[in-house]
């Protein structure tokens, strides 16, 4: 086959061009199908991109589809924008909506910290602000390796260089990062996790969609100049690390965030004036990405000239142009007869805007670089839904599971614990105080924040719906997935709505970052059908359908593998976004003590399965150095039962504090009310029985702890019978003591202490 002799093209493509990026022979051989001739080496560079697993879902499209994408609140099915919208309420006149999402920068950040971290808050601010939303709140879930150990001094590198990313980028733009979580586990070492979350508000009809119409409309780049910066980024988070990452910084973005405040300013009001009729960012395979999908999106196409494009460095080829993922820039389709109009608009914000093109009615995209035409592609070939593959991949069950089962900790059974154990689990990295980290972004910016990050979850009020709040959190425990993938996929999901219905609110929607190994590696593979089968059936339980999310593959490294080792995978994390809706601010709940002499009572599933909640925990981690055994058992109504009591008695005001029992169980929990309690309140709990190592550090699932007065406990004990839910008086609040009878005792003084100080200390 030949290109045809209007097209223009340095380098004649074989299969071996395709391999070099990412692209398998079958796939060269369906785009010249496509074609019906040879592509442009442009061509292939933006099928190399737009078909990697990071653009095209190849690899997973077929399970997703297999989660509840609609329903509830929901405004907009899953996939259909760049951001989930549901409803949240109306007033004045005026119906409002929240759009959120989740998404990854994991291999950016390995390699580069700072960037890696700051441009992945920046690319998800975009793609609320994209839709016409106002971005009010941030969040993150994050992984690294161990504190300690010859690999510390690279994790504690990780560590500073991300917060500080996350940190730098957030609180310029000026948006509050009001909560998330950290995890520490040997297999983050070479592959950290870094999944940003945002939340924004918008009025329901004043969205914008990523969509490219009418037929000789104009075609805008709004915002930075294109470099040289994150070319091949989708591609290179579609495949595990070979060679050290130093050696990929090319591949990582840099970004600025005061440039993308002042983009996010002119987009609104370019949005609010009606001149818009399509906007997408340029996050993922740049202008290549924006211009197909709002073409496909449409069922038009687009010719673009490169020429036109802002360049900050000289010399770059059309292959560069298009696939650059250089930050804080838009693509947008203004109507045409408003050119001058988003101009004036842009000029006002001192955000640069050009043309660069203009829609077509054929469905083709075409490229001209130098004078010369050097794409032409159907834009339907290129994405999700169209031309782009779609696998079905082989997998089979994980072959260590029928090792980690055999685990099943009987002989812990009647074993009492030491003290010790308490004080080495609760100053554990992951459990220890993160306020090193979450002090160091603003939660404050906006004045909407009344829970932030050391609550179960942060809670933002609502101005444009007075009286009303929301709720928010990320939630995974990937030992539990690790260990039984379905049921850790559906911890994933019920844990987060556990976390927000402590604080009052009820679940109502989730987004989802799905961070797994190398898809075709058929163990890996059936890690995530599993996991995503869990979390399916935990949302069509609790009513909470997923709005849309991300994908991160080949989080693995090569690196052991060159020294004749085997390479190492990070555990199955499919981390949970959580939207949850409170009706009245004023009985929003915290997990701290509050009021001397209230009773504590612990709230419960009553079964009689054998299991001790010591699989996947942190005590067994920490005392025996391990991860082994099954995932803690979840029956997923009993738990919708379980919260929908906790929301019913916070609204009936019947309790005073709120702590959900998850990692280290329910003397860490205890720790970690007395710690957040105002003042220095402490408790004395009596079980009525010798503490045990499950009692104290099992994580059982369904369990959650509220302080309340005394008198209202027969309210609460009425409530829960009509839910079917245990009532067990456990303790009391007290001043300046923490005491669990038969164990322990120590001054809440020291239990800050300890607590407070144990990860500052590691990362020194």
């Amino acid at each position: 086959m030949n290109i045809l002799p209007h097209l223009y093209s340095e380098i004649i493509v074989t299969h071996e061009t395709a391999r070099e990026l990412g692209l398998h022979d079958h796939e060269f051989d369906a785009i010249m199908k496509i074609l019906g001739r040879l592509p442009t080496y442009t061509e292939l560079g933006m099928y190399s991109v737009m078909w990697s697993e990071h653009c095209s879902y190849k690899n997973s499209i077929l399970e997703l589809k297999k989660l509840p994408r609609s329903g509830g609140r929901m405004l907009v099915e899953a996939g259909q924008e760049n951001a989930g919208l549901i409803d949240i309420g109306y007033h004045n006149g005026k119906r409002w909506a929240l759009a959120f999402k989740i998404e990854s920068h994991n291999h950016p950040s390995a390699i580069e910290p700072v960037q890696g971290a700051a441009t992945g808050v920046g690319g998800i601010l975009r793609d609320i602000f994209t839709m016409g939303a106002r971005p009010i709140a941030a969040l993150n879930s994050l992984r690294f390796g161990h504190l300690d150990g010859e690999c510390a001094a690279r994790t504690r590198y990780l560590v500073n260089g991300v917060v500080h990313g996350i940190s730098h980028y957030g609180n310029a733009f000026g948006v509050p990062t009001v909560g998330g979580e950290v995890y520490f586990d040997e297999c983050y070492t070479e592959n950290p996790l870094v999944n940003a979350m945002a939340v924004g508000i918008v009025e329901v009809g004043k969205t914008a969609s990523a969509v490219a119409s009418g037929v000789g409309n104009p075609v805008f780049i709004l915002g930075s100049r294109t470099g040289r910066d994150g070319i091949h980024g989708a591609s290179m988070a579609s495949k595990e690390f070979e060679e050290s990452p130093e050696d990929m910084r090319p591949t990582v973005q840099v970004g600025d965030p005061f440039a993308e405040k002042m983009l996010l300013e002119a987009s609104l009001e370019l949005i609010a004036e009606g001149v818009v009729v399509g906007m997408q960012d340029m996050g993922a395979a740049g202008i290549c990405c924006s211009t197909s999908e709002m073409s496909a999106k449409a069922g038009t196409g687009m010719v673009i000239n490169l020429d036109l494009v802002p360049l900050r460095e000289e010399g770059m080829s059309a292959y560069e142009i298009l696939l650059s993922e250089s930050q804080e820039r838009m693509l947008v389709v203004v109507q045409r007869g408003h050119e001058e109009r988003a101009r004036r608009i842009c000029e006002k914000w001192d955000v640069p805007i050009t043309q660069i093109g203009e829609v077509t009615g054929d469905g083709v995209v075409r490229i001209f670089h130098n004078d010369k035409q050097v794409a032409e592609v159907p834009a339907q070939s290129l994405v999700l839904g169209g031309g782009a593959p779609v696998y079905v991949r082989e997998w089979k069950e994980a072959a260590y599971i029928s090792e980690t089962r055999k685990e099943d900790f009987r002989a812990l059974q009647d074993v009492r614990p030491t003290e010790e154990a308490f004080w080495k689990i609760l100053s554990s990295p992951t459990i220890a105080s993160k306020r090193w980290i979450y002090e160091q972004y603003d939660a404050e910016v906006g004045t909407n924040t009344i829970l932030r990050a050391s609550a179960d979850a942060a809670v933002l009020r609502i101005k444009e719906l007075p009286g009303k709040a929301i709720a928010v959190t990320t939630d995974c425990n990937s030992r539990y997935v690790y260990l039984n993938p379905y049921m850790g996929g559906m911890i994933a999901v019920a844990e987060a709505g556990r976390n927000v219905a402590c604080t009052g609110a009820e679940p109502v929607a989730v987004t989802n970052c799905l961070n797994f190994g190398n898809p075709y590696n058929p163990e890996v593979y059936w890690q995530f059908r599993e996991a995503l089968r869990g979390m399916g059936d935990a949302c069509r339980a609790l009513n909470t359908p997923v709005t849309g999310g991300n994908v991160s593959f080949h989080n693995e490294s090569r690196a052991a593998a060159r020294t004749g080792g085997k390479p190492r995978t990070i555990f199955p994390t499919p981390t949970i976004g959580m939207v949850g809706l409170i009706d009245d601010v004023s009985t929003v709940t915290g997990n701290g003590f509050t009021n001397a002499g209230d009773a504590v009572v612990l709230l419960f599933i009553q079964n009689d399965l054998p299991n001790l909640g010591l699989g996947g925990s942190e005590y067994v981690k920490q005392i025996h150095g391990y991860i082994t055994g099954d995932a803690p058992f979840l029956d997923i109504e009993a738990e919708k039962r379980l919260q929908a009591l906790v929301i019913t008695a916070i609204r009936q005001r019947l309790v005073h504090a709120v702590h959900d029992i998850s990692e280290g169980g329910l003397a860490v929990a205890l720790a970690e009310m007395a710690i957040n309690s105002y003042g220095n309140l402490g408790v004395t709990i009596d079980m009525q029985s010798t503490p045990t190592v499950p009692m104290m550090f099992g994580e059982i699932q369904s369990r959650i702890l509220v302080a309340l007065p005394h008198t209202n406990i027969p309210m609460l004990e009425r409530l829960s019978a009509a839910y079917e839910v245990s009532v067990q008086h456990i303790g009391t609040v007290v001043e300046d003591v923490f005491k669990i009878v038969g164990y322990m005792e120590t001054s809440i003084y020291r239990l800050r202490s300890v607590y407070e100080s144990a990860l500052p200390a590691l990362l020194q």
